[in-house]
């Protein structure tokens, strides 16, 4: 009987802590946005949002269930402006673990990106910068095409990944 009850106390230590770990998680990926000013030329515009797995589907017509599929637990997003000309949004897909952001990130294709330094895995594109750091999937991509268009969407992402 003590040796069930002890089973039953790692288990609930376990439970707990992975609760407390994904937690941990969630707030981390809700403060990684940076606050306008923070990164050179960038203003946050407006609140962040976020989506839980259930209501996704209301910020991504149509492409929710990869994420859901791959253990999404919630969305973050914020928009953002450069230098007020070039608009961007900044998304960060919170996984429960950390095989959910890299089944997303290895099934986007890679033609037309260049891979950077950045998290634990990242691609460049034209418009956009897309990386992966532990359970957190993040996309940011510009709505407008601009002069150091690289240069600053890589700025940007660098402060997001500095937070998570």
């Amino acid at each position: 009987m003590k040796t069930m009850r002890n089973r039953v106390g790692v288990a609930v230590a376990l439970l707990l802590g992975a609760g407390l770990l994904f937690a941990t998680g969630c707030k981390r990926a809700a403060s990684a946005f940076p606050a306008s000013g923070t990164i050179t030329g960038w203003d946050k515009v407006g609140d962040t949002r976020s989506f839980s797995a259930d209501t996704l589907s209301q910020y991504i017509d149509g492409g929710a269930d990869q994420y859901v599929d791959a253990g999404v637990g919630t969305t973050y997003t914020s928009d953002y402006k450069y230098q007020g000309t070039i608009e961007a949004v900044v998304d960060v897909y919170s996984m429960k673990t950390p095989d959910g952001a890299k089944k997303i990130f290895d099934g986007d294709p890679a033609i037309g990106s260049k891979t950077v330094e950045l998290g634990d895995a990242a691609r460049l594109y034209a418009s956009s910068v897309v990386f992966r750091k532990g359970r957190n999937l993040v996309r940011i991509t510009a709505f407008e095409q601009g002069a150091n268009q690289a240069d600053a969407l890589m700025a940007l992402a660098h402060g997001v990944d500095s937070r998570l």
